[in-house]
């Protein structure tokens, strides 16, 4: 099993490359599957933490600090007794994790959880292949208007340059700790052109022994 995970400021079009990537490696005979929320099969925290607003993270210390280390921290220890479960498919796709966390902390605040994960970015698990997504601001703002619930967190992320600057800096820190990075710019490009570069590098990596 392949583990990749996509992450990225809202509205760069993370999820919808997820989506391009599964059916383009589904029609090369490989069985992708997206998986959203954290990798271990048993997470004693988890329902507790989705009842946190992630939409509103950037403007709390408190949920970025119980996410980065009462959830992704714990994730990686419990993920060397517990990791993911194949479930059957040669590529587990992760649809957001930490990386973004740490990097809207730090964009929000900065918050001394976020500054802490920049520094020991080890404490979280490592990926086979980290796909950061982004576009251009104007792009991400041009986005803002075709979506039918806009949150304060998209508002952020397409309106608000410095913001935007200081995210994308600490999502590059994150991702340093990974086996492989590819940084994917959806800006004036077609999905399907960006899924087949994405695609043909999770093709090119080593099998992890799956449990």
């Amino acid at each position: 099993m392949r583990l990749v995970m996509f992450d990225g400021i809202d509205l760069a079009g993370k999820t919808t490359l997820v989506e391009a990537v599964v059916r383009y490696l589904a029609d090369h005979g490989v069985v992708a599957r997206r998986h959203r929320g954290m990798l271990t099969r048993w997470h004693p925290l988890d329902r507790s933490l989705r009842q946190l607003s992630m939409a509103r993270q950037p403007d709390s210390a408190f949920t970025t600090a119980a996410y980065l280390f009462a959830g992704f921290a714990l994730d990686n220890l419990l993920m060397r007794v517990c990791p993911p479960l194949a479930g059957g498919c040669d590529v587990l796709i992760v649809d957001g994790y930490v990386d973004r966390t740490a990097a809207f902390g730090l964009a929000g605040g900065p918050y001394l959880a976020a500054r802490a994960a920049l520094r020991w970015p080890g404490m979280f698990a490592r990926f086979d292949l980290a796909v950061h997504v982004t576009a251009d601001i104007k792009t991400r703002a041009d986005r803002l208007h075709g979506r039918d619930h806009v949150d304060v967190r998209d508002l952020r992320s397409a309106l608000d340059e410095p913001f935007s600057d200081r995210f994308h800096q600490a999502l590059a820190v994150m991702g340093r700790r990974h086996q492989r990075l590819l940084v994917v710019d959806t800006t004036g490009r077609e999905v399907t052109e960006v899924a087949r570069v994405i695609a043909d590098a999770i093709l090119a990596l080593p099998f992890r022994t799956a449990r």
